[in-house]
């Protein structure tokens, strides 16, 4: 968590309760210091807020209002992007996931769906690209909207107009990548693997990509995931000609990019991975101002 959600958190606290947030953050130093400081800011924040018998829960929220550990989050949104459905394998079973983006007029969120009446809402297409929807009961947590069986999801009359399409991302060197932040970086390609190709849940008889490429800034290394046009986004021009990709993917290989995207953490490896949305080329004359900055 960073001093922008703590910000977030007091002054949502002094909206509510009267308090001016100088002397609500010297209530949170002194509730740290009584724990002896084995609670971060922001928990400490949040200890205060029920103490005074604030809670956040059941209100509807603009996107940038919401705050890490909501367990009942109530935010509408337009959707911005779909990803490809996804199976995956817990205890013998198959189950699903599905991704997309929100946004409203301050902000936009990464949503996860893990309940399958949900994201036959997606398979059905009942849930598209510019479709405003309503969230209830939903979960904060790495920087996205988990929505479970107990959450609810449905279509909304709402306008939302101006919506925040781009995605804000802090400039970070790979080394200071945390789980759940959004960030840009500049870095080399060191490795690229071929795109594998996937069967669309959403558009059956389609075909999705996903391919997997590994950074480096000369702080870390790291590994990237992209999907469909992103991939393209890298100069790859035909991912169905497996001979020109081959070709075009070990020409990768040296090149610098800035890359953007959402730093998950992945349970399989038990490590950081890198989700790209946006790649962007270096413009030689940017990196010449920012030397002379």
């Amino acid at each position: 968590m960073n001093g922008e959600n703590y910000e977030k958190i007091l002054e949502r606290i002094s909206k509510k309760s009267g308090i001016e947030k100088e002397e609500l953050d010297r209530r949170v130093e002194a509730k740290r210091a009584k724990l002896s400081g084995l609670i971060s800011k922001e928990g400490a924040a949040q200890v205060i807020a029920a103490e005074l018998g604030i809670s956040f829960d059941n209100e509807k929220l603009k996107i940038n209002e919401l705050l890490p550990g909501m367990k009942k989050a109530n935010v509408v949104g337009k959707v911005l992007s779909l990803f490809p459905v996804r199976t995956f394998e817990r205890q013998g079973k198959e189950n699903k996931v599905a991704n997309f983006i929100i946004a409203d007029d301050t902000s936009n969120i990464k949503v996860v769906l893990w309940d399958t009446n949900h994201i036959e809402l997606i398979e059905e297409k009942k849930i598209v690209v510019g479709t405003i929807i309503d969230i209830s009961n939903a979960s904060v947590r790495e920087g996205e909207l988990h929505l479970g069986s107990f959450s609810e999801l449905k279509m909304s009359n709402e306008k939302i107009e101006n919506v925040v399409t781009e995605i804000s991302s802090a400039t970070k060197k790979i080394v200071e990548f945390s789980q759940g932040k959004n960030v840009k970086a500049r870095a080399f390609v060191v490795q690229a693997f071929p795109p594998r190709q996937f069967d669309s849940k959403q558009n059956p008889g389609e075909k999705g990509f996903l391919m997997n490429i590994v950074l480096d800034d000369g702080s870390e290394t790291i590994r990237g995931v992209m999907f469909g046009d992103t991939i393209k986004e890298l100069g790859l021009s035909d991912l169905e000609k497996i001979e020109v990709v081959e070709k075009e993917k070990e020409e990768l290989i040296g090149k610098e990019f800035y890359f953007s995207g959402l730093v998950r953490k992945n349970t399989y490896f038990n490590n950081l991975e890198f989700s790209i949305n946006k790649i962007q080329e270096v413009d030689v004359n940017e990196l010449i101002k920012e030397l002379e900055n």
